[in-house]
Formats: structure tokens, C-alpha cells, sequence
């Protein structure tokens, strides 16, 4: 059949027999509608237009089109072009969904910044920056590295402010934390590794991770002082939250910095350092990464996702210079790269002082959140003890003696409120007192009043007999 293919209208793939082309053309039409490929309300190509793409007469589109009109498939109308109509039903095939609970209306679980503080305004004029200033070879295939514009802001900003050591051709820019770990637990089994240490509470996700890439993942004891580094399980590398210990929130003291830096220097093992919040700190000035101390030795992966948002996806691995290569192969071959717009938007972002701006705002704003926490708490839950709140987006709070971590989370979710318990996060090894892992930065202004009046009531109902 002839093409002559429209350079205007939309475009429209059905099949088109050879003979009987306008009852073909029909029949494949109500096969679309029918079956939901064409949605109800879909604007269909003009009969000039489709004729162009299929080589056909005009009169047989537009008969094909007038007849589906008189049936009811199609509805035309002046100067609003020829649509399904509206009110068709159709019959898709689809796997059955299982049933889900409707979404809670106040979530204090943690992980999440207030998505609803995502400084737009100033992503938006980065990025315009970005497309306006960046020449169009930026928009093909780039370094799966990362754009050099971001691996440049990232290498003075965590100098500046983590106090990490580095150069742009150490950084390999992620799509966000979760990848960084999946390369380096790749990279890491195909050198021979069997085992890779987390700490006793953490990450559910990240152990996952770590199992599904063939490796084992032993706990290293948690207290108050952070990972316990003076009793590390026989592993090749240990992943530590070692600024502020996520959920509990202490920050690696400074012996169990320097045992872990002695381990992996004595024995050639590998420190993972997991930055995911390090510039959210209240009551002092923030603890320093612990890369700078034997960079040789400690792979650093920081994010993007509580500074800004999940969804920008964009993380950064700074890596020992013998592991470089093989974490470049890896990133290769996962995703090539990426996105490199929101690269340079976040390399704008950074080098304009707008990120710095941000950060401070959202500091202040956390640390009110944190205060108006402990004050509702004080005053409705008299005695209740509040841990891990100089850093960070989320709280540790203790349970009333007698009331069990699910019943409480159960009695939250019952006044439409999620909230996860301790014991969500805890892998292996002793257990801490039943506690709930508050993260007051999830949710909007307009919803954390009303979220900590839950909290608080569920804390301070009588128990059910």
C-alpha cells in the first residue's frame, strides 16, 4: 500500500486490509474503540489527514467515519473534529487488582522531605538557564559519569559542606541513592565479595538490595553511639549511616569512627557511607562526613531526595579510585545515563546559591516541625520520651509501658494516621523498646497540625481492655 505520511494532526495505528478497505477500516476502528486502545473522548485524525497516512481515497474515510457516527462509535462535530464518543463503554482486558485500603489523610512516616517545599520557582529558572546556555550535543548521549557541569558544582559544595574529598572524575552521578548501591554491590560481588554488613536498624529496602545482588548482609549492633564498629561480622564492606544513624539517630562517635576506619584499613575492606541527611542538624554544627578520613577506603553516596525530592532522582557515588572503572562499566551498562537536564539544572541550582538557600530554609522549617513535635508531645503525653532529634526529618519516640508497637500503629491508622513502628527497621541482633519512627517532614503545612493531634491522641488513649 502506498504511504504518504501527514506532517500535521495526530497520528493513528490501525490495521488496514488490502481488499475491502473501508469495511476493513470500520471494522478496525470498532475493534479499537471496543477494546479501549481508542479511549472515549480520543480526537481522531481528520478523513484528509487519514488518508494521506494510509494512502486511501478520502471519500472511503470519510464514509468509513460517517458510518461509525450513525452507529454511535464516533461523534462529529464542527470545529471540534471527529472523536470517540464520550460516553462509550469498552471491554479491556485487564489483570484482576487486588484490593487497596484508601491512602491515609495525615502521614508522619518517614523518608520524605514536604514535597509541597520543592522550591519550583527555582528549579524552573535553573532549568531554563540550563536549556538556554547548554549547546545541543548536551541533549544526545553523555558521560555516564554525569554531566561534567554537576560533577563540578558537587565536588565544591561537598567539600564546603560535608567536608568530603574529592575531584569531578571521582563522582558517578546516580539516579538517586538506591541505584549507587546497586552498582556498588554489583561491582563489589563480581571482585569477589560475599558479604557486606548493615546495621542492626536501617533500611529494609537496602538489606534487599544488597541480598538480591548475591550477597550476604550481616548486622552490626546499634546503641546510642551509633554502629557498633568495635564488633564488625566478618564482611568485605560495611554500610553505615554514620552522621545520623537512620531511625535512631545518634551519630557515629568518634571511637567508632575511628575503629571502622582501622578495620578497613587493616584489613583492605570497604566503608559505605550513607549521607542521606547530613545537612539537617539543629543544635550544633552538623557532623562532618566520614569519607574525608580515608577516602582510600570509604565509598561516599549521597542524595537528592531529602534536599529537594525523590522524584528529581539524582544521587551521587564518590568512590576509591580502584573501584572507578568498574562502578563506569556498571553505570554503562544499567541505564548509560542520567538525565542530563536535571543534571544541569541541580549543577545551576548549586552554583547560583539557590541549593544553599533552600537547604537553610528547609532547616529552620524542619527544625520548627521538630520543636512543635516535642511541645505536643510535652503537653499531651506528659513523661513521653523523645529520641534522635538533633538531626535529621524524623523522631523516635517511646511507647507507654503495655502498649504494643502494632497496636499502636493500628490505633494511628484508625484516626487516619500512618506511621511505622522501631521494629519495621530492625534486620537482626537484640531489639530496642517498642517505639514509633516519626518523620515530621512528610507531611504539608496545611496537615501536620492535624497530624500531630492524631499522633498524640493515639499516645494518650486509654489501652483496650
Amino acid at each position: 500500500m502506498p504511504k504518504a505520511w501527514a506532517i500535521s494532526g495526530v497520528d493513528l495505528h490501525v490495521p488496514v486490509p488490502s481488499t475491502r478497505v473501508r469495511a476493513g477500516l470500520e471494522d478496525a476502528l470498532r475493534e479499537a474503540v471496543r477494546t479501549g486502545r481508542l479511549a472515549a473522548g480520543t480526537r481522531l485524525p481528520s478523513s484528509r489527514q487519514l488518508a494521506a497516512d494510509f494512502g486511501l481515497a478520502r471519500n472511503t474515510v470519510a464514509e468509513a467515519y460517517g458510518q461509525l457516527v450513525a452507529e454511535g462509535w464516533l461523534v462529529a462535530r464542527q470545529g471540534s473534529g471527529t472523536r470517540v464518543t464520550a460516553t462509550m463503554s469498552t471491554v479491556v482486558d485487564q489483570p484482576a487488582a487486588a484490593a487497596t485500603a484508601p491512602p491515609p489523610r495525615y502521614d508522619l512516616r518517614p523518608g520524605t522531605p514536604n514535597l509541597a517545599a520543592f522550591p519550583a520557582s527555582s528549579w524552573m529558572t535553573a532549568l531554563r538557564r540550563a536549556l538556554t546556555s547548554a549547546p545541543v550535543g548536551t541533549l544526545g548521549y553523555s558521560d555516564p559519569r554525569g554531566s561534567p557541569e554537576l560533577r563540578t558544582a558537587l565536588a565544591g559544595y561537598l567539600a564546603r559542606v560535608r567536608g568530603v574529598r574529592t575531584h569531578p572524575d571521582s563522582i558517578i552521578v546516580c539516579t538517586g541513592f538506591t541505584q549507587g548501591l546497586a552498582l556498588l554491590s554489583q561491582v563489589l560481588r563480581e571482585r569477589g565479595a560475599t558479604a557486606v554488613a548493615v546495621e542492626a536498624y536501617g533500611q529494609p529496602a537496602h538489606r534487599r538490595l544488597i541480598t538480591a545482588r548475591g550477597l550476604h548482609a550481616p548486622a552490626v549492633p546499634v546503641d546510642g553511639s551509633g554502629a557498633d564498629t568495635r564488633r564488625l561480622p566478618d564482611a568485605d564492606a560495611v554500610l553505615l549511616t554514620a552522621a545520623h544513624q537512620f531511625p535512631l539517630g545518634p551519630s557515629l562517635a568518634p571511637v567508632r569512627r575511628a575503629a571502622v576506619v582501622s578495620w578497613a584499613t587493616d584489613t583492605g575492606g570497604l566503608v559505605i557511607e550513607d549521607d542521606y541527611d547530613g545537612e539537617f542538624r539543629y543544635d550544633r554544627h552538623p557532623v562532618g562526613a566520614l569519607q574525608p578520613i580515608a577516602p582510600d577506603h570509604v565509598v561516599y553516596l549521597g542524595t537528592a531526595s531529602k534536599t529537594l525530592a525523590p522524584g528529581v532522582r539524582l544521587g551521587w557515588l564518590i568512590a576509591p579510585r580502584r573501584l572507578l572503572h568498574d562502578l563506569f562499566v556498571a553505570k554503562s551498562l544499567a541505564d548509560g545515563h542520567s538525565s542530563t537536564l536535571d543534571q544541569l539544572a541541580l549543577a545551576d541550582l548549586i552554583a547560583s546559591g539557590s541549593y544553599d538557600r533552600h537547604v537553610r530554609r528547609s532547616r529552620l522549617a524542619y527544625r520548627r516541625r521538630r520543636d512543635q513535635l516535642i511541645l505536643a508531645l510535652g503537653r499531651q503525653v506528659p513523661g513521653a520520651r523523645v529520641t534522635g532529634i538533633a538531626a535529621g526529618l524524623n523522631a523516635v519516640v517511646a511507647l507507654p509501658d503495655g502498649l504494643p508497637e502494632a497496636d499502636a500503629v493500628d490505633r494511628a491508622h484508625e484516626r487516619g494516621l500512618a506511621i511505622d513502628g522501631l521494629d519495621r527497621y530492625h534486620h537482626d541482633g537484640p531489639r530496642h523498646p517498642p517505639a514509633l519512627v516519626v518523620g515530621y517532614a512528610t507531611p504539608p503545612d496545611h496537615a501536620y497540625t492535624g497530624a500531630l493531634a492524631r499522633l498524640t491522641a493515639t499516645l494518650a488513649s486509654p489501652m483496650r481492655g
